[in-house]
C-alpha cells in the first residue's frame, strides 16, 4: 500500500501519467525502484518529474497517510485491487486511489446517484423521501450515492438509512473531517450502511474546485443519476453533465416554468440529457428493471458469430437482463466497443435492446 500512496502523492503526476508508469514498470514498486534515467525516458515524464519521482519526501508523505489509515481503519482501494468499484473504473478519469471508511460492496447489482441543490425546496425534499421509499419496496438492495451536502443530498441520505438502504457519501476533502459538521451525525450512521468515499487524502480542505472534482466520483459510481431540483447553474447540473459524458442514464423530475428551483431540471430535460421522470415507477420502467421479474430467455441461440458474441450471450443468459455498462464491465470492453457488437447481435435478431441501455435475449 505504500507505494500505492505514494504514487498519488508525486508533484505534478496525475491519473493520465502514472496509467502510464504503470504500463510501463508494472506495479508501484516498481516505478520507485527504477533508475532516474529509466523514468525520463517515459513519455511526458522527463528530469523534473523524474526527480519527484525519486524525491524521498513523497515517501514520507505516504507513511503519514498511511499511519493515518490505520488508525482510522480507513481502507485505501487501488486502482488495480479486485474491489476498486467496477463503473468507475470505466471511466477516463476515474481516480488511482479511493479513501474508504464504511461497509459495503461498490459493486453491486443497482446503485444510483440522487442530487439536486443545497436549498432544497420542502417539495423537493418530501419528492426524494417518497422516490425512495418507493424505490425501496421493489428493490431493497438498491444503493444511494450523494454527497452529503445541505438540501437533496442529505435527504436522499436520511431517506435511504430510513428504509434500509446501503448509501454512501462522496466527499470533496479528505476523512479526517465530516463538512459540513452539522451532518456528522448523519456520517457516522452511515458507517454502518454505506459509507464515506473521498479521493482527496487527509488533510485536503473542502475547496470549491474539490466539489467538481468529487461530482465525477457521483456520477461515476452509479448506473444513473437522478436530479431532483436544481437552479439554472448547480453543482447537480455539473453532475449530470459528467454522468451524461460517461454514457449513463440521466434523469430529472420537472417543475413549475419560471421556479427557479426547477430550472436547471427543466433545461436538461429540454435538451434531452436527461429523461423526464415523476415517480419511482417511471424511473424503474425507463431502466428496465421491472423486466427482470419475470422474464422467459431462450435456453438454446443458434447464429454465425464471434467468440465475444458468445460470450456476451452467455452474460446475458446468466443474468436475465443487462445494463451495457455492466455488461461491459464484465467482459471488460469499453461501452463504444460493446455498442457496435450488441447492434449486430440485435441486427442477428439474438438481442433486444430495452430503456435504459439494457439488452436480454430475444
Amino acid at each position: 500500500m505504500i507505494h500505492k500512496l505514494s504514487l498519488t502523492m508525486i508533484s505534478g503526476v496525475g491519473s493520465t501519467i502514472a496509467r502510464q508508469l504503470l504500463d510501463a514498470f508494472g506495479t508501484p514498486e516498481a516505478i520507485f525502484l527504477e533508475k532516474k534515467q529509466s523514468l525520463e525516458k517515459i513519455p511526458g515524464i522527463g528530469a523534473k518529474i523524474a526527480a519527484e519521482i525519486k524525491n524521498p519526501e513523497v515517501l514520507r508523505r505516504a507513511e503519514k497517510e498511511l499511519d493515518f489509515m490505520t488508525k482510522h481503519y480507513i481502507d485505501g482501494i487501488f486502482f488495480t485491487d479486485d474491489n476498486y468499484p467496477l463503473r468507475l473504473k470505466q471511466c477516463p478519469d476515474a481516480p488511482l486511489i479511493l479513501f474508504f471508511k464504511g461497509k459495503t460492496d461498490f459493486n453491486r447489482h443497482r446503485i444510483i446517484s440522487i442530487v439536486g441543490t443545497r436549498n432544497a425546496t420542502a417539495y423537493g425534499r418530501e419528492l426524494t423521501e417518497q422516490f425512495i421509499a418507493d424505490l425501496a419496496r421493489s428493490f431493497p438492495d438498491v444503493q444511494i450515492i450523494s454527497g452529503l451536502a445541505y438540501g437533496v443530498d442529505i435527504c436522499a441520505h436520511k431517506a435511504a438509512l430510513d428504509n434500509n438502504l446501503s448509501t454512501i457519501g462522496v466527499l470533496a476533502h479528505g476523512l479526517d473531517r465530516i463538512y459540513p459538521l452539522q451532518h456528522k451525525s448523519i456520517a457516522i450512521e452511515m458507517l454502518e450502511q454505506g459509507g464515506l468515499l473521498t479521493d482527496f487524502p487527509s488533510g485536503t480542505n473542502p475547496d470549491r474546485q474539490n466539489f467538481v472534482m468529487r461530482n465525477r466520483i457521483v456520477a461515476g459510481l452509479s448506473d444513473a443519476t437522478i436530479v431532483v431540483e436544481s437552479a439554472d447553474r448547480g453543482g447537480s447540473l455539473i453532475t449530470a453533465d459528467i454522468a451524461f459524458s460517461y454514457s449513463r442514464d440521466v434523469f430529472a423530475f420537472p417543475g413549475r416554468v419560471g421556479d427557479r428551483c426547477s430550472a436547471g431540471c427543466n433545461k436538461i430535460i429540454r435538451l434531452n440529457k436527461a429523461g423526464l421522470i415523476t415517480s419511482a415507477a417511471d424511473f424503474i420502467n425507463s431502466m428496465g428493471w421491472e423486466e427482470n421479474k419475470n422474464i422467459t430467455v431462450q435456453t438454446e441461440i443458434s447464429f454465425a458469430g464471434t467468440e465475444d458474441d458468445s460470450e456476451i450471450v452467455a452474460i446475458i443468459r446468466r443474468e436475465k437482463e443487462i445494463q451495457i455498462d455492466q455488461l461491459a464491465i464484465a467482459l471488460d470492453v469499453s461501452a463504444s466497443e460493446l455498442s457496435v457488437m450488441l447492434f449486430e447481435l440485435e441486427m442477428n435478431g439474438v438481442v433486444k435492446a430495452l430503456p435504459g441501455s439494457r439488452y436480454k435475449l430475444i
